[in-house]
């Protein structure tokens, strides 16, 4: 992670504690800004203000993930949870207040909008074209990715027949609290993922000089996430390549310099490895459950392993229920969900078969699962027809990507497909089951935010 000069990142202390002081950014309504405040004023500051980790890269919504498939909890676990997250566990509707992930999400759209306007306000020369076209990429670029987080958390699946008319999220663009919060449509939020990312392309280098920064790989990949969220797949297969020809590195499973201990270790991966595109965490609010200490992977997961896949030893445990505990997290006990080249190619290879081309699907499906295999376990998959190989293409999406904070996506999407996929919980001898395309699938807003701005609330 980048550590940035003390004294220069009180200026991000400064900006951001009147979004701290309203909650993490929720209540934009009533705010009114402090002129008494430090405003960065050259492209050092507002790359500091991008720069803050903690709150540009450590803090994706996580709740999703919690609500997804992945993992399951015992009767004596989900008693561990206070009421929010319960509700959260068997998709009832709740009324929390605040809501981390909507509120964090909102600051890093905040800290984007900021630097886009103060950037204005200063000249671009010859002398400072590269940061300064850093700095406003890189603002457009944790803009757009807050928002697509935000989409997949809070908004129903995309359809385009019906995305016109469905409620999206509030695309604020300023900076300014006073600015009341509406609700844009679902195809007017994908819209702006888009187009501000696209933006971002060219004015962002190649490769990041640190990987908690913005790159043109990374803004590929975000696309490439953002078409196959939309179903958009030879959108999405034309930008996971392009990412793909600027870096297709994947750790060696069999033995990296990233894997320094094996992976038969507690935390096997290097934080910062040769496959990350980009680099964030999953906010901390609902690791009660989905940390290593609690909660058990969904046994159906385990049993789509190959026994002498090395996943199995990389990301996973045994846990004292005589099940399997993730540990696949990338150096830390927060659960990454950056862009990594691995989810890349597994992007590209679903998308080759979604349009036609079988066997470059298979060969990408081929090119990473040799580095999950034994050199002498590993044998290549051969697949003929598009109904095999896509099947086999979405678990191995599920293999690989478990605990990314990409399952909820993968549902809502799959689902619109007519997949069908049901999720079953089991506590206290009473099954709960979220069934699919529900309503419950656009997560409910934070009720102080619908009763501040007066924005319907989702019907779940």
């Amino acid at each position: 992670m980048k550590y940035i000069n003390e004294n220069r990142i009180l200026y991000v202390i400064l900006i951001c504690t009147l979004c701290f002081s309203l909650n993490a950014c929720n209540k934009y309504l009533d705010a009114k800004q402090d002129s008494t405040l430090v405003v960065p004023s050259t492209l050092w500051d507002l790359q500091a203000l991008l720069d803050e980790d903690a709150l540009m890269n450590g803090r994706t919504p996580a709740q999703m993930e919690a609500s997804s498939d992945e993992y399951f909890l015992s009767t004596e676990e989900f008693g561990y949870l206070d009421q929010d997250s319960q509700y959260a566990y068997l998709w009832l509707q709740y009324l929390t207040a605040s809501g981390k992930d909507w509120g964090d999400a909102y600051v890093g759209v905040y800290n984007s909008n900021l630097a886009l306007e103060l950037i204005q306000k200063i000249k671009r020369n010859k002398d400072n074209k590269d940061n300064w076209d850093n700095v406003k990429g890189s603002a457009l670029f944790y803009r757009s990715y807050n928002f697509l987080n935000l989409l997949w958390s809070f908004t129903v699946a995309y359809d385009s027949s019906s995305a016109r008319m469905e409620l999206g999220i509030p695309l604020r663009k300023s900076s300014n609290f006073n600015i009341r919060s509406v609700r844009a449509t679902n195809e007017a939020s994908y819209n702006q993922v888009i187009y501000d990312t696209k933006e971002a392309i060219p004015l962002l280098p190649d490769y990041p000089r640190v990987l908690t920064r913005p790159s043109k790989e990374a803004a590929y990949g975000l696309l490439a996430r953002c078409y196959l969220s939309m179903r958009k797949y030879k959108d999405a297969l034309l930008y996971a390549d392009s990412s793909l020809n600027l870096n297709h590195q994947l750790m060696d499973y069999n033995g990296d310099s990233d894997i320094p201990e094996g992976i038969e270790a507690s935390k096997p991966f290097n934080q910062l490895n040769k496959e990350t595109i980009f680099y964030s965490l999953m906010n901390g609010n609902y690791y009660s459950y989905i940390t290593l200490e609690i909660g058990s992977i969904d046994t159906a997961i385990i049993k789509l392993y190959d026994p002498n896949d090395l996943r199995l030893t990389a990301f996973y445990k045994d846990n004292a229920l005589g099940f399997k505990s993730f540990k696949g997290c990338y150096g830390t006990n927060y659960m990454f969900s950056g862009i990594t080249t691995a989810e890349m190619l597994l992007i590209r290879a679903e998308c080759y078969i979604r349009e036609g081309d079988i066997a470059k699907g298979v060969a990408d499906l081929n090119t990473l699962r040799a580095k999950r295999f034994a050199s002498k376990d590993f044998v290549k998959i051969k697949m003929t027809t598009m109904k095999e190989a896509l099947d086999f293409a979405l678990n191995e999406r599920r293999r690989e990507l478990v605990m990314r904070g990409l399952r909820w996506m993968d549902l809502k999407r799959l689902n619109k497909e007519g997949r069908g996929i049901e999720l079953k919980r089991f506590i206290d001898g009473k099954t709960y089951i979220l069934l699919p395309n529900a309503y419950y699938y656009a997560l409910p807003l934070p009720s102080d935010i619908i009763k501040l701005t007066g924005m319907p609330q989702n019907p779940s």
